[in-house]
């Protein structure tokens, strides 16, 4: 029996590294992409055929559905899990920031989906799986843009599962809580963008200060772990619609009920420990 093949999106650390590498060693074909070669090549070692992919560019992704299809006939799992944090107040978030966030974490996704769909139809079968976050279910002072593309993600996911299921295409959303990984050091990159204007200080001291976002709180997990459920949800035969991973993401599934000015009082609270 041949391999099934799986297109991973971001695999030049964390996550999408852990996936890449947990679904070789489950004997699965695995492409594994990023937008600089040079980040991956371990993963060439490993066993991951490697390809150049941004998912902003939509010339990339047809070159490598393309590929695929050229050298194995099928594409049964996409992973789309390349993405990143830009936090920040939404006043002093410019919209240029706001567009790049969207365009990496929700048209991104997107691109590639459409991309595999026709093939994934004519096959009558497939497993499209979408990194979203437990930002993806609740949403929080100064993570406007992240959580936003996240909400989006989680939106049009639920969309697309009911629209494929007649043609045998599973939709999963993982939906991490803090993971071990460098996240942080990108998001502190990306809130240098913020025009300051000095009316949200707190929230710049309590984003300093935390240390939920990197990873490194209680109930934080590794990237191994998201990629065990991730490897999970595309070998079952019908995954659940959506898989929290770690204590704080099942939390935040529960969050959701919590009263609006309940919630706002908790965060009322936090922004003056700042």
């Amino acid at each position: 029996m041949q391999p099934k093949t799986v297109l991973i999106t971001g695999c030049s650390s964390g996550i999408g590294r852990a996936a890449a590498l947990a679904f070789v060693e489950e004997e699965w074909t695995v492409y594994a992409t990023a937008r600089n070669p040079a980040d991956i090549e371990s993963l060439g070692d490993a066993g991951c055929t490697l390809a150049t992919l941004d998912v902003t560019k939509q010339a990339d992704i047809d070159r490598v559905v393309d590929r695929i299809l050229d050298e194995h006939g099928t594409i049964d799992c996409i992973v789309n899990n390349a993405g990143y944090g830009q936090f920040g107040p939404i006043e002093e978030t410019p919209i240029e920031q706001v567009e790049k966030q969207f365009d990496v974490n929700v048209y991104g996704p997107h691109r590639l989906t459409r991309a595999v769909l026709p093939h994934m139809r004519r096959e009558e079968d497939g497993t499209i799986i979408n990194l979203s976050s437990v930002a993806g279910r609740v949403s929080f002072p100064g993570g406007g843009p992240y959580c936003g593309s996240k909400f989006a993600l989680e939106a049009m996911s639920d969309a697309l599962r009911s629209e494929v299921e007649p043609h045998g295409i599973d939709v999963v959303l993982v939906e991490p809580g803090p993971v071990k990984t460098e996240f942080k050091v990108r998001a502190e990159k990306e809130v240098e963008n913020s025009e300051r204007s000095g009316a949200y200080e707190s929230f710049y001291s309590v984003f300093e200060d935390t240390q939920m976002i990197a990873g490194d709180g209680p109930g934080s997990v590794t990237p191994e772990r998201v990629a065990a459920d991730i490897v999970n949800a595309a070998s079952a035969t019908k995954p659940p619609a959506r898989v929290p991973v770690g204590p704080v993401a099942q939390a935040g599934t529960l969050a959701r009920f919590i009263p609006d000015v309940a919630r706002d009082k908790f965060f009322s609270f936090v922004s003056r420990l700042g």
